[in-house]
């Protein structure tokens, strides 16, 4: 099985400014997604991926982008890995996560502005 493909925050940023398809999926627990989380993304955690990622990905083939907190987080590796077993060909690993994300500069969107 190849690796999971590395996606550095400049072509993470233009593919969401371009409109680019893909799902986004921040691996962290709820209460650090609620807090913040890259914009347009969803709340999988690492330990559901496997049950959860079926059902709210039916297309094997659409580009998914995993991250989590930082370059020392496991999680997204453990969820990139995991969606290559259920048979997802298009995963990419940010592995700067969202220190990284925040450090260019870009914001994160807590729940509440979500909703409001």
């Amino acid at each position: 099985m190849a690796p999971m493909t590395p996606i550095a925050t400049e072509t993470l940023r233009a593919w969401q400014v371009q409109g680019h398809e893909f799902v986004l999926i921040d691996t962290l627990p709820a209460k650090s997604f609620a807090k913040g989380h890259l914009p347009g993304a969803i709340n999988i955690v690492s330990d559901d991926i496997l049950a959860r990622a079926p059902a709210l990905l039916p297309d094997k083939h659409i580009p998914i982008v995993v991250y989590c907190a930082s370059t020392t987080c496991k999680r997204a590796g453990r969820s990139a890995e995991r969606l290559e077993r259920l048979g997802y060909t298009r995963v990419y690993h940010y592995v700067g996560g969202k220190r990284d994300w925040e450090a260019a500069g870009y914001p994160l969107t807590p729940i509440s502005d979500e909703t409001a």
